[in-house]
């Protein structure tokens, strides 16, 4: 079971200080939290691609090189690589860069992307949303063989007989599949043996049994060994000494995160009702004591055989501070108390 941390690197408006952090001081901050993470004992870290103002990462390679530099055992990948806007060329070699100065701790999260920023921003034609999506994932698990590559699609110019460099640590960087839950992503992944990421920050994540089943099921009648089909969620998380306190000190910026998402979209204000209901027992978010977060992650494993999980934190800005104490009651609270129970579990 392994445990780690998400983030988007955000930059709105701060409640609590009442100022808005600036873009280079939110990717100072991150670097310092990948520190964290890797000193209290954290599996992996990630960092989400975006392109808009308020999100710090435009380049989730570049901010873990530099937490790299920094750390010795953590795992780092990006949440997610937006593939499709992106050159599978590109995305490979500067990974592959990572894992050199990380000594082969890298890893790529490849999804579609749920903002769309990028694709205007490179040139790309939404209409064809799928299909690059789905040519340049099949160039990027051909670069993952390593060796001399002779690739052709109708997205991309076709590549003959070329080498990739520099050459990974790893024999081959692992490459996840991020989703928000939908059966063609799980069937994607499955049916090409790749391990799963769902995206869970609404309703109850138990929702989500049905994906991860069809997942297995696909993944197996495919032909790939069920050890190989792994499946990782990410929730939205605040981790603090009491329930009470934590729900508190997390509130403001969730909720006005949220709500400006929502703006966009025609979702409703992020009420703290809502709130309340989805830090319950089946809801979405992981809020709480270092107990009562175990506890729920726990259960997850139990119910749905997840083999990783990521707190995704701050959503929304928060004093960093906190944010780092956060890290550290996860590493030093909630990880023992997970690995424990998952040793009896297994």
């Amino acid at each position: 079971m392994e445990l780690g941390i998400n983030t988007f690197g955000d930059t709105i408006f701060d409640p609590q200080t009442g100022k808005t952090i600036t873009h280079g001081e939110r990717l100072r901050n991150m670097v310092e939290e990948i520190e964290m993470a890797d000193k209290v004992g954290l599996d992996i870290f990630t960092v989400g691609e975006h392109h808009r103002e308020d999100y710090a990462v435009t380049s989730p390679d570049v901010v873990l090189a530099a937490g790299a530099a920094r750390t010795e055992n953590i795992r780092l990948s990006s949440g997610v690589t937006v593939l499709s806007s992106d050159d599978p060329v590109r995305v490979y070699e500067r990974f592959a860069t990572l894992d050199g100065i990380s000594n082969g701790r890298a890893e790529i999260m490849a999804g579609r992307g749920s903002f769309i920023e990028s694709f205007p921003l490179f040139g790309y034609d939404l209409d064809d949303y799928n299909q690059l999506f789905d040519e340049k994932l099949d160039l990027l698990l051909e670069l993952q063989k390593g060796g001399k590559i002779n690739w052709q699609g109708e997205m991309r110019a076709p590549l003959e007989n070329v080498e990739i460099f520099p050459r990974p640590v790893q024999d081959g960087i692992p490459i996840w599949i991020a989703s928000g839950g939908t059966p063609q992503s799980a069937a994607r992944a499955a049916q090409l043996g790749l391990p799963l990421v769902l995206a869970i920050i609404g309703g109850s994540p138990y929702q989500f049994q049905r994906v991860v089943d069809f997942y297995k099921q696909i993944g197996v009648q495919a032909g790939h060994p069920p050890e190989k089909l792994r499946v990782a969620t990410n929730s939205h998380g605040f981790i603090w000494d009491t329930d009470e306190e934590a729900k508190d000190l997390f509130f403001p910026a969730i909720s006005q995160a949220m709500t400006n998402i929502g703006r966009e979209r025609g979702w409703g204000a992020y009420s703290r009702e809502n709130y309340e209901r989805m830090i319950e027992p089946d809801g979405a978010l992981y809020i709480g004591s270092p107990e009562t977060v175990a506890a729920k992650i726990v259960d997850l494993r139990k119910r749905m055989g997840i083999t990783r999980f990521t707190l995704q934190t701050p959503v929304g800005t928060m004093p960093h501070e906190q944010v780092l104490r956060t890290i550290e009651l996860f590493g030093t609270k909630v990880a023992p108390l997970v690995r424990d129970a998952v040793k009896d579990i297994e």
